[in-house]
């Protein structure tokens, strides 16, 4: 299953560009499924008529309904703790979602439409970046939170937990606790799985301008540090290139400067003209030209661990690609045997390969839009002989 997640900043067309390339999937014949994040049905709004789409199938998020009923199941599990604390029980009609329902609601379709296994591509038109990368984020950080907090080893103790309740005189709630956590650890390694997969690719859409690459640029750094690969940047409205008033002359001119620039920095970029008027309907987004989404480009190892040249001063590179990274807003813990990454407002912790927690951090350095962490051997860990 091919997988498209697309997004940008905000304001930038994000929804017409996945619109567009849904469509343009289903025209060369895939059978397409287009996700809506957004909580208002603006996807709807751009493709108008379904049915006239033969082998596009659009879905929006309800994350209401979903919450409603996990909170309720959760509830119907635990009664007996409940109980125990004279609680009283919530009623479903009184059940409103709680921030971070809407990322759980989307990680469940991405997982789902893998299960399925209906559609050929998938394209999922994701918040603005920020939030987009929060969100395919959310499945490593929520695994890791899960392992510390309840350790799967800790389940071998199970068999006690008739006993102690016994002999405590109250209901044990670690069993339903252990399966209400291997159960999510479930389903967010399968959202894991189909982002991390290499049929999964990001498209951004940004409008050319100062202010839009400032945000590119912060994107890139995000989704390199995810290890996230895109397969297309697409400069949306751009205006044509004649024009005799004098105000479109300086905004065209404003384009074509970062246009030039983002065809050095990024690769491949596509240009989509202004329609001059918000896309609405087929005719429309056939007009933009979108591209169908292009054959997943080969699985990138990230990092990347390689033996020093330095035969003398033993060592391993660990190479962390930052394209747009700014040196001032690097951050790096070694923490036991993970590494901490911060660039910019993004974050990564990241576990050792087993050769690298024998090691100490030697330093480190930006590159060429490159992080390179020198790992030295620790005496202290490091076997003889090597």
């Amino acid at each position: 299953m091919r997988t498209l997640l697309v997004t940008g900043p905000g304001g930038a067309g994000r929804t017409t560009a996945a619109a567009g390339t849904a469509l343009a999937a289903a025209r060369a014949g895939h059978r397409t499924l287009v996700i809506s994040a957004d909580r208002t049905d603006t996807l709807g709004a751009v493709l108008g008529d379904l049915d006239a789409h033969p082998g596009l199938t659009a879905r929006r998020l309800a994350p209401a309904d979903r919450f409603r009923d996990d909170l309720l199941a959760l509830q119907e599990r635990a009664a007996s703790a409940l109980d125990l604390l004279g609680a009283e029980r919530l009623d479903g009609e009184e059940l409103t979602p709680l921030p971070g329902s809407g990322e759980l609601a989307l990680l469940r379709a991405l997982r789902d439409a893998a299960r399925e296994g209906a559609h050929d591509t998938v394209v999922v038109d994701l918040p603005p970046a920020p939030e987009a990368l929060a969100v395919l984020a959310l499945p490593e950080q929520l695994r890791r939170y899960l392992r510390r907090l309840l350790p799967p080893e800790r389940q071998a103790a199970r068999a006690l937990r008739p006993m102690l309740g016994r002999l405590a005189g109250v209901p044990m709630p670690a069993a339903w606790l252990y399966e209400s956590a291997a159960r999510l650890e479930g389903e967010l390694a399968a959202a894991q799985a189909v982002i991390e997969a290499p049929e999964t690719t990001v498209r951004l859409v940004a409008e050319p301008g100062p202010a839009g690459a400032d945000a590119l640029a912060s994107a890139a750094t995000g989704l390199a540090l995810q290890g996230l690969r895109t397969d297309l940047l697409l400069a949306n409205r751009v205006l044509p290139d004649a024009s005799a008033d004098t105000w479109s002359a300086a905004l065209l001119a404003q384009q074509r400067k970062t246009l030039d620039e983002w065809e050095t920095a990024y690769e491949p970029v596509r240009t989509v003209r202004h329609l001059g008027h918000d896309p609405r309907g087929a005719d429309d987004l056939a007009a933009l030209g979108l591209p169908a989404p292009s054959p997943a480009p080969a699985p990138v190892e990230w990092p990347v661990t390689e033996a020093s040249a330095d035969e003398e001063d033993h060592a391993y590179i660990w190479h962390i690609p930052l394209p747009g990274a700014v040196r001032e807003q690097l951050g790096l813990v070694r923490r036991g045997d993970e590494l901490v990454v911060t660039a910019g407002a993004f974050r990564r912790i990241v576990p050792l390969p087993s050769a690298l927690r024998r090691c100490s951090v030697a330093g480190a350095g930006l590159r060429e839009g490159e992080l390179r962490v020198r790992f030295t051997p620790d005496p202290r860990l490091w076997p003889d002989g090597r």
